[in-house]
Order: structure tokens, then sequence, then C-alpha cells
């Protein structure tokens, strides 16, 4: 379209007349404060971006839908094959085999000792037709050759099949703690295996570099960035120092990066990833050329409580890996983090990626986002900062040095703790868990549940940001099939309904997040009436709800009552401002307000409503 003569009937669009605009709504309101984020790098995300400059495009090798993966981590091969070709038949196209031990097994994983044990797992599955990728652990030179050994056996030439081997003894050792022998004993046997597998005729990917350890342990995106790039490198050198060639080492390799909840991170990491890849392959004197870059919906985003939030999250997560470049993306199942997904979530997770690619067609344009001067502008932020830390493990010896000292360890510790404390907060909220809780939900089948937590023995933490408000949810479940009730908290609503509706909603919210079942009425206007309905309802605590205006002239009042009638702790809804001793004298324990360390408070509140 050229006809713009509409257009000069209007002002053109500029950022002053823009800021001019937002000072009226903001009636002198901190810009920093209101309007700009930052991530856990410390990247400013602006809410307005201007044009975005023309950078080189570094895209996937080859345009097309990407590929939808299925984990095949049912200990039993009877049963793993049934879940598979289940899987196959419903539109899957990639396989992640995930064997018992491995980190991403999680307690479960296939038992595949022979080469007859994967052939029965993988009986009716034509190896090439799909793509294949392995998750072997520390025993991943074991779980490699019992696949080439099928496929040779299935008469399959090893070239014609699509294959990410998935040897990662670096990613081993950051999640475990452990490695089979010193770095360069493992370096050595990681060119003997790839010259061997060549020999063999094998013409795909040898090892990857698993963003998934730093990830699950609460790094941030430049972070985990950061070390997927050291990992590679480490590869390549010890590839090239076995007497590999650079483009033979180089096309031995792939990357797996964590896909999450947060669109924009996740968009700009996927496309930053591969801008440093490059950079990469251009310092050591070699032509860019794409890598195979798989995805995985985070584990750390999933939770046990109001699972079928999960499908919104792996959604969102799948979404944004996809038009961020991904070539291969695996969903987890929204029954992931409860235990062994049964055949349904497994539906339901292929289904998400079938949905994107075939009914909303977003594989249809190469790089969407290109040209966006948000999605650019945190792009190049993002790679600049993922830089800059990827040098800073290469200053202290590269990645296998870095997690030896501890020193990459510390560092992703300080980016958790601040995460912990924004989730804590509620600054990061957690719809289901932490916002908007469901006490009555009804249980989700699994087919098996999870086991004991395994620390994995001095390796990374692996951590879901929902486990701390489940480990209240459980407390209050105990106590409820204890007593027959949980804790409760009575909401001391005063006056009409308009004046404490919106906090006593927030105090719900906020109590039940933790377990403790909120009571609710239609609010009091007689301290004597609301020291009665207290008493009558069988709650051990109480939160004051109401407005500014209210609490000054009864809150106190208010909590002498209730705490005459018998309440343990006493909380109010807001922050107290100049009220704050009168209301503590009175007999306010804390207060429940956005921002507040909710964890903190939630703890103390069902200890002390406990029988």
């Amino acid at each position: 379209m050229t006809d713009l003569a509409l257009a000069s009937e209007f002002q053109p669009a500029t950022r002053e007349a823009w800021s001019a605009l937002v000072d009226k709504v903001l009636k002198g309101a901190d810009f920093e404060k209101k309007l700009v984020s930052r991530t856990h790098d410390g990247l400013r995300i602006e809410p307005l971006c201007p044009k975005a400059e023309v950078h080189a495009r570094f895209r996937r090798e080859t345009h097309g839908p990407w590929r939808i993966g299925q984990k095949v981590d049912h200990p039993e091969a009877a049963a793993a094959n049934e879940l598979v070709l289940a899987d196959l038949a419903g539109g899957a196209d990639a396989l992640v085999l995930t064997f018992a031990g491995a980190h991403p097994a999680r307690g479960f994983g296939l038992n595949a000792a022979t080469a007859d044990d994967l052939d029965r797992a993988l009986s009716g599955v034509m190896l090439d037709l799909i793509s294949v990728r392995l998750e072997g652990g520390v025993a991943g030179r074991e779980a490699m050759n019992l696949v080439l050994d099928l496929a040779e056996r299935r008469g399959h030439a090893l070239s014609t099949l699509d294959l990410d081997l998935g040897l990662d003894p670096i990613g081993a050792f950051a999640a475990t703690g452990r490695m089979s022998a010193e770095w360069a004993v493992v370096a050595a046997r990681l060119s003997d295996n790839l010259t061997r597998v060549r020999e063999r005729g094998f013409t795909g990917r040898l090892a990857i570099a698993d963003g998934r350890p730093y990830h699950e342990a609460g790094g941030s995106e430049a972070q985990e960035l950061a070390a997927v790039l050291a990992t590679a490198l480490a590869y390549l050198r010890a590839l090239e120092a076995g007497g590999q060639p650079l483009d033979t080492a180089r096309d031995a390799l792939s990357v797996l990066l964590v896909a999450d909840a947060d669109e924009f991170l996740t968009v700009a990491k996927f496309r930053a990833l591969r801008r440093l890849w490059a950079m990469v392959e251009q310092a050591c004197g070699i032509d860019p050329k794409p890598i195979r870059l798989h995805a995985e919906t985070a584990w750390r985003m999933t939770t046990r409580r109001d699972p079928w939030v999960n499908l919104l999250r792996g959604t969102m997560a799948c979404f944004s890996a996809g038009i961020g470049g991904a070539d291969s993306v695996t969903v987890l199942p929204f029954t992931a983090a409860l235990g062994l997904p049964d055949a349904f979530a497994r539906r339901l997770a292929r289904n998400t990626q079938a949905i994107l690619l075939e009914e909303s067609n977003i594989w249809r344009v190469a790089d969407p986002v290109a040209g966006s001067g948000a999605f650019e502008a945190l792009t190049t932020q993002l790679a600049e900062e993922a830089w800059a830390r990827f040098q800073e493990i290469e200053r202290e010896g590269g990645i296998v040095a870095s997690l030896t000292s501890g020193a990459l360890q510390r560092r992703i510790g300080e980016v958790r703790a601040k995460r912990d404390a924004a989730i804590a907060s509620r600054r990061e909220p957690l719809t289901g868990t932490s916002e908007f809780p469901h006490l009555g939900e009804t249980a989700v089948s699994v087919l098996e549940p999870m086991p004991s937590r395994h620390t994995g023995g001095g390796g990374l933490p692996s951590v879901r940001s929902a486990e701390p408000y489940e480990r209240l949810r459980d407390r209050s479940d105990e106590i409820l099939a204890t007593t027959g009730s949980r804790p409760r908290v009575f909401l001391a609503n005063l006056g009409p309904i308009a004046a404490f509706s919106a906090r006593a909603t927030f105090a719900k919210n906020a109590f039940e997040a933790g377990g403790i079942e909120a009571v609710g009425n239609d609010g009091f206007g007689d301290f004597d009436e609301l020291a009665k309905a207290f008493a009558a309802s069988g709650a051990k605590l109480a939160c004051i709800c109401s407005s500014d205006e209210i609490y000054g002239t009864q809150a106190a009042h208010a909590a002498s009552a209730l705490k005459e009638a018998g309440a343990r702790a006493l909380y109010l809804a807001g922050r107290p401002g100049e009220l704050e001793p009168a209301l503590k004298q009175a007999g306010v324990q804390d207060f429940v307000y956005v921002g507040c360390d909710l964890l903190r408070l939630l703890d103390a509140a069902q200890k002390q409503a406990a029988p």
C-alpha cells in the first residue's frame, strides 16, 4: 500500500509527545519504578523502544516446522513402547531417549541395559523417519553405543539418521558434581568417540551443551547462555585437540536451551544464542553455520498445585521457543512435577505444539520478531551481557575450571537468592500457587508418583520456583488429614462491602497460598458482633480488612476485640503507615500487603494456627 494520504491528517508520533502523555498519567510518580522493568541480569526493559537497527540475521539451517519432541522415560520397555507409539501416531516426530540415571529423568528413565532392551522399547519405531536425541547422563557413552548398535542391527546406515547422541560430561558435572575422570581424560575420550562413530558412518551430532542445569539452579538468561557457550567451546577445543578438523568438530555439536513463560526473554535468549555462536565460530576462524538448537520447557516453572496452569505456561514457552528459532521443542507434560506423566498428559503436551504449528501456523515466518524495536533491543542487550559473562568464565580457565572452583555456582546462587526473594514477595507471581490458589482442587493422575527428592550430590541444585509454597500447602494437607480441618484465618471485615472487598479478596488469596483457609463474611460495624463471629468461626487467626479511612478510626478497636476473643495472631491487610504503633499495641502482629515477605508471614501464621 503506497497511498498514505490519510496519514497526513494526523500529527506525527514522537517520543516527546508520548512522554508528555505518560507524565499526565503518572502524576508525578517515578517513571523508572512504574514503567521500566529489569531482568535478573539487570537489563532494562523499556515501555517504548525506537525502531530497530538492522542486524545480521542468524536463523535455523532450513525453514520449516520445528520438530515435536517427546521423552521416552518410562522405566519399563513395554510401557515405554506403548506410550511412544501413541506419541508418534499423535503427531510427534522427535524422540528424546531419557535413560535411567540421567539428570533429566528425575528419578525415572528408561531401563535399557542391552540393545535388546532398547529394541523392545522402540519396537515399531522407524528410526529413519524421525529425529532422536539421547539423554544418558554420566552413562552417556553406554547409551550412545546402544542406540548405534540397534540402528545398525535394523539395517540403517548411520549417515541417514537424524541423531543427537547427547554426550554432555560437563552438563552432567554441573548437575551432579561428578565427572567420570579428570577433564583432560574425558576430553580425550570425546574425540576418540567422535572418531569411532565417524568410522561407523555416523554424521550427526555427538555432544550437546545443555542449559538446563544452570536454569534449574535459578540462573539468569545471560548466565545460561554464557555456560552453554563455554561448554560448547570446551567441546570444540577438546575435539580439535584430539585431531578433529574444526569444521567437523563444529558439526558434531548441538545446544539445548530452556524456554519459560517469559515470552520476551525466551525469544531474545534463543535469538541471542545463534548470534553468539556465530561470534565464537568467527573467532575460531570458521565461517558461521547454523547450529542445531533444541528447546525444552522449564522444569523450574512447573507447579504441583493447580497443575492445569502448567498447560498455559508450557504453551507460552513453546510459542516463544518456536518463534525464537528452535529446531525442536519438548514440552514437559503438565503433571511432570507430580510424577511420571500418563498418556493423557503426554497427549496434551504434543497437542500444544501441534496447535501452534498446524492451526496457528507460527512456523511460517522465519523470524517473526525481526525488526521489532523491543525484541531487537532486548536480544542485543542479552547477547552483550551473556558475552561478558562468557568471557568471565573463560578468564577463570573455562567452564570446567569455573565449576570446579565453585565460582559459577556462587554467581548463580546470588541470582537465585534474588529470585527467591521476588517469589516470596510475589513480585514474581505463580498463578495457581502464590496467586489465586484453589484449596479444593482435585488430584490429577500420574503413572507413578515423583520419587523422594534427590539432591544430586554436590552439583547445582534443581529447584522449582513453587516449592516453598507447595511445602506450606503440604503441611496444610497433613493438618487436614489429621484433624479434619485446615488452619483458618477469620477475615475481620469492617464497614460496608465496598470498603473491605478489595483487601479481603487480597488477604484470602495471600493466606490460602499457604494453605490457610480464609473465613469470609459480609462485614461488621459492631465490635461485639465481630468478636462473636470470630469465636464461632473456629479460626485461631484473624486479619482485619477495610479501607484506610476505616482503619484510622476502627482498626485498633477491632484488634483489641479480636484479641480478647482469643485470636492467637492478628494481621491487617494493607500497609499501616503512621497507624503502625497503635495497631501493634492493640495486638496486630503483622501486615499483609503487596511486596511483603509472604512466605515468612505464612510460615509463622500456619504454625500459630496449628492445633
